[in-house]
């Protein structure tokens, strides 16, 4: 188990230790309906529950396995925290859909310190929606089509810089792929020094957001909040210059700064900050983890890689070897496009959505008490036999007919759901053309097992080994 995923975890025990409910529930003398019952599971040692043997070994078999044992709807104290976890896809529609206002988006404090108290994913209610509403609009279809042109510069550029044969860990470099699309949808083209300032500053604070949170200088957690810091500045210094020029760009910062609610406010600076630094960190881990997939799963089927190339290259040729397509030939990948679903099927890169029940609630008998977290498991929906046959199989033409509501769920559900899965999938789309119709990659050693740093990765991030080849 990588230190990177038991840290994260660790810090989750810290900030849920102290809302260790102690449950009582008495049965009042009139009640003629049968008191809920706890889910069916263990909790453990006192405090330290099942933690350990969370730790010990891959949490997708540790998930797999209770699962198997208590059916899907289960209890486990982990993480410092009384669980209750749901797998099926009619539990995680009730707490993520149609009875999302029972269950509050929870996050350790430590993480929330650095990303920033006001950021959209950290909410419920008014403030939530209106910034939602912002967020949907400057990632909409129309706005994503315009930033094409973009998206492949850097795809290409990117691609490029790989190609001289040397050994690169695929997933550092998708990161940094990931964090120039970020940069483009939310400031459109920005100063140089102001993208290489963001970058460096962003990576440190990103870095000690899977340490331990203790503020002892020196640590990856001190320097993570300092780097916050002067990320807030940079920032202060593009808004202010944004105002002075009195620029109107409809990009997402543009949308922030016009923004004002019913009452005529407008978002203040740190607000504007945490929201920009918010929409960065949604963006870049996890379409970074599963373009690092979909190379693997290309590279480990050979037959289906060359079946991608054909319906890219006969792309590329109708655009005569041009490097820009254009948005109806983006909509018209059906084999590739099916590649993207199933390996974000695959990969489940988002393994579970993180709750905490408001007050007690009910669910198919069961009590999952106020205080209590409670984790929707997409990982478990995701590899079920009974949705998705043989699940650990990659098979893209599974997606040749579309999946029942509710079983294929990777960028979330209901008002919580990512709001730029729109833009990641337009980035997967444009990468994937450009690296099968202009190079060739080997990777590098036998990579098979998986790492968490949080999200999950093949080990060692990837290696491999790029060439540029000649049509």
């Amino acid at each position: 188990m990588e230190i990177a995923f038991i840290l994260i975890y660790m810090c989750l025990f810290v900030s849920c230790l102290l809302s260790y409910p102690l449950l009582i529930i008495k049965k009042k003398k009139w009640e003629s309906k049968p008191r809920a019952r706890l889910p069916p599971g263990s909790m453990g040692w006192p405090y330290v529950g099942e933690s350990l043997k969370l730790y010990s070994q891959d949490p997708n078999v540790f998930f797999a396995t209770r699962q198997l044992r208590y059916g899907e709807i289960f209890k486990s104290h982990i993480l410092g925290c009384p669980c209750v976890m749901l797998a099926s896809p009619e539990a995680a529609r009730f707490v993520l859909v149609t009875h999302a206002h029972l269950f509050k988006p929870t996050y350790p404090k430590s993480k929330e310190k650095l990303i920033g108290p006001s950021a959209l994913f950290f909410h419920q209610g008014e403030y939530h929606n209106h910034l939602r509403k912002l967020v949907q609009s400057s990632l909409s279809p129309d706005t994503v089509k315009k930033l094409i042109p973009d998206i492949q510069s850097t795809a290409i550029s990117a691609l490029e810089s790989w190609a001289d044969g040397h050994i690169i860990n695929t997933f550092n470099e998708m990161k940094k792929l990931s964090f120039q699309v970020g940069i483009l949808s939310i400031f459109g083209h920005l100063d140089s020094n102001y993208r290489e300032k963001l970058d460096e500053n962003y990576h440190i604070m990103n870095k000690g957001y899977n340490s331990f949170p203790t503020n002892i200088p020196g640590t990856a957690y001190q320097k993570a909040l300092l780097a916050r810091k002067k990320l807030n500045q940079i920032l202060g210094e593009i808004i202010s210059e944004r105002k002075e020029k009195r620029l109107l760009e409809k990009d997402l910062l543009g949308r922030f700064l016009n923004f004002k609610d019913e009452n005529g406010q407008i978002l203040t600076e740190d607000q504007l900050a945490d929201n920009i630094i918010g929409v960065l960190f949604a963006a870049q881990d996890t379409t970074a983890s599963v373009l690092t997939w979909i190379l693997k799963f290309l590279y480990d089927d050979q037959k289906l890689l060359e079946a991608v190339k054909a319906e890219q290259m006969a792309i590329y040729k109708v655009n005569k070897g041009g490097k820009f397509l254009t948005w109806a030939q983006t909509r018209n990948m059906p084999l590739t496009h099916k590649v993207i679903l199933e390996s974000l099927r695959m990969a489940s890169i988002i393994s579970f959505a993180f709750r905490e029940a408001i007050i007690d609630v009910e669910y198919k008998g069961y009590l999952i008490p106020k205080g209590w977290k409670v984790m929707p498991l997409f990982r478990n929906i995701h590899h079920n036999p009974e949705l998705f046959p043989d699940p650990d199989i990659f098979d893209p033409s599974r997606f040749e007919v579309p999946p029942k509501p509710n079983t294929f769920i990777p960028f979330g559900n209901g008002v919580h759901a990512c709001p730029g899965n729109g833009l990641a999938k337009m980035e997967m789309l444009i990468f994937i053309h450009h690296l099968v119709t202009k190079f060739r990659w080997e990777v590098e050693g036998s990579v098979d097992g998986i790492q968490y740093g949080p999200f999950p990765v093949p080990q060692q991030g990837l290696p491999a080994r790029f060439w540029q080849e000649s049509n």
